[in-house]
């Protein structure tokens, strides 16, 4: 995981990463890449970046076959990072288990990429 910082600031905005989900998921076992940014630092690519790192690291350095992500249904914007980073919509979507199911936010979409789709989106 990298903690995102602003240059010559030293200020803490956030992080992107692997994750290795342990909730009860109905695609398990897999690995998450994610972020976390606060809102004034969205929309500057600094989470469609770190997660490009991410994957490379997922797959060439711990050799992945697969890596997911995942957020609720209405968050365009993560989804567009998704997007951008050659994932797709696997139209998988599920109820997240740490979400009341009738809370507007507990159904969620799963983007995957394999790591034959990511050496294809590199070249």
């Amino acid at each position: 995981m990298l903690a995102v910082e602003i240059p010559n600031q030293h200020k803490f905005i956030g992080f992107v990463g692997l994750h290795i989900p342990t909730k009860k998921m109905p695609f398990l076992p897999c690995v998450e890449v994610g972020w976390r940014l606060s809102r004034n630092h969205w929309g500057k690519g600094y989470a469609t970046e770190g997660a490009k790192e991410a994957l490379r690291f997922a797959f060439d350095s711990l050799n992945l076959d697969e890596v997911v992500s995942f957020t609720t249904k209405a968050n365009s914007r993560s989804r567009a990072v998704m997007k951008k980073i050659g994932m797709h919509d696997s139209k998988q979507n599920f109820m997240h288990p740490d979400i009341e199911e009738s809370h507007p936010q507990c159904e969620h979409v799963l983007y995957k990429i394999s790591k034959n789709e990511w050496v294809q989106n590199a070249l």
